[in-house]
């Protein structure tokens, strides 16, 4: 027999908690080198840890839903070839204060279906399963729930819970202070029309371009703050909120966006969107970010304010509906009322790093990029 090869959890998640989300093999199953062996879950992103070497796999050190911090043993490998795997050591302990299931499909219920049944009061035995080998799926209970009438009870997912975390704690360390502006699209939808078949230029593309344009204008708003220093970052990392539904939000970062051209963050706006929403995203591409993005007014909303800052940064900006509205314009010396798209946009500002001066500056350079695009 080989020697025990463990499974560790990845050291590069940048401070994320992750858990355990699914063991892709079982104790006894032979793994090759660099197969998917267990699949975590940060509150950014699913990664699966491959096997560090062929074998068996003899030990799962941490059950589904446990908390795995990065270095942290998740199983071992038996290296080596086998006719016949040798037999397990042994396999995952349950989750504290969980039963172990049996071998009843109605009884194989994931965590989350095993809360909201208990909370519920829902016997399991008297409903039939519609997942895969008739195993009891959160819809069947929420629809047994709905027929039953009165509230349903549906349990927080890793990823709500962890956004309601990740949240708080930046409202309660950070001071949020928002100041708002108004940017007339005009210059950029002109652009765009004239440039729509050289990439996918949505606007968000344009916010990620002006943003990393006014930076120059107030260094501060591309910075971390930390207990007895200002980490100021000229690589501008620019993170974008994407909409995952009822699953909640993800901010995939486009890196180095003040070296990239218009077409280039266009491309890989559209890129790491469509692998957001696919669950494709590797941990390198929610790493690193510097500022973010909330571009809210696709949904409708004029104004939100504050936008909570995406910790550890130290600003956020925040772009409402694009909408037509009556301005006033001075032309030929003359002042004349002119119908133009116009949309508010915010700066939410860390006010430990950033004054008043500094977001009026930086939010007067965004918008004037905007506003005086080259067609």
């Amino acid at each position: 027999m080989g020697d025990l090869v463990d499974l560790i959890v990845p050291i590069e998640q940048e401070g994320t908690k992750a858990v355990v989300l699914k063991w892709l093999k079982a104790v006894g199953e032979a793994v090759a080198l660099d197969e998917p062996v267990v699949e975590l879950e940060t509150d950014k992103v699913a990664v699966e840890v491959a096997a560090p070497a062929a074998g068996v796999l003899v030990e799962q050190s941490l059950a589904v839903e446990a908390e795995a911090e990065p270095g942290m043993v998740l199983g071992r490998i038996q290296a080596g070839a086998w006719q016949q795997p040798p037999p397990p050591l042994r396999g995952p302990p349950p989750p504290e204060g969980e039963e172990r299931v049996s071998a009843n499909p109605l009884n194989r219920l994931s965590p989350a279906v095993r809360r909201l049944v208990r909370e519920s009061g829902i016997d399991p035995s008297a409903l039939t399963g519609s997942g895969r080998g008739g195993r009891l799926t959160r819809a069947d209970v929420a629809a047994a729930l709905e027929r039953r009438g009165g509230p349903r009870l549906i349990p927080h997912d890793r990823m709500r819970r962890q956004i309601a975390e990740h949240m708080s704690r930046s409202v309660t360390i950070a001071p949020h202070v928002t100041a708002v502006f108004e940017a007339d699209f005009s210059a950029i939808i002109a652009h765009r029309q004239a440039h729509k078949t050289e990439a996918p230029l949505t606007y968000t593309a344009y916010f990620v371009a002006a943003a990393a344009t006014a930076m120059a204008a107030a260094p501060g708003v591309n910075s971390r703050w930390h207990a007895d220093h200002l980490e100021l970052f000229d690589e501008v990392n620019i993170g974008v909120g994407v909409a995952l539904g009822e699953e909640g939000l993800i901010v995939p970062v486009i890196h180095r966006a003040q070296s990239l051209s218009l077409c280039e963050i266009a491309r890989a706006l559209a890129d790491l969107t469509k692998r957001a929403r696919a669950n494709r995203l590797s941990p390198a591409d929610v790493q690193g970010g510097t500022f973010s993005i909330s571009n809210h007014g696709v949904s409708g909303s004029l104004v939100a304010a504050p936008i909570i800052i995406n910790q550890p940064q130290s600003a956020i900006l925040g772009i409402g509906k694009l909408e037509k509205r009556v301005v006033v314009r001075e032309v030929g010396g003359v002042d004349a009322i002119q119908i133009r798209p116009m949309a508010y946009v915010s700066l939410t500002i860390d006010h430990r790093v950033i004054d008043a001066a500094q977001t009026n500056a930086w939010l007067a350079k965004f918008v004037e990029t905007l506003e005086c695009w080259e067609a």
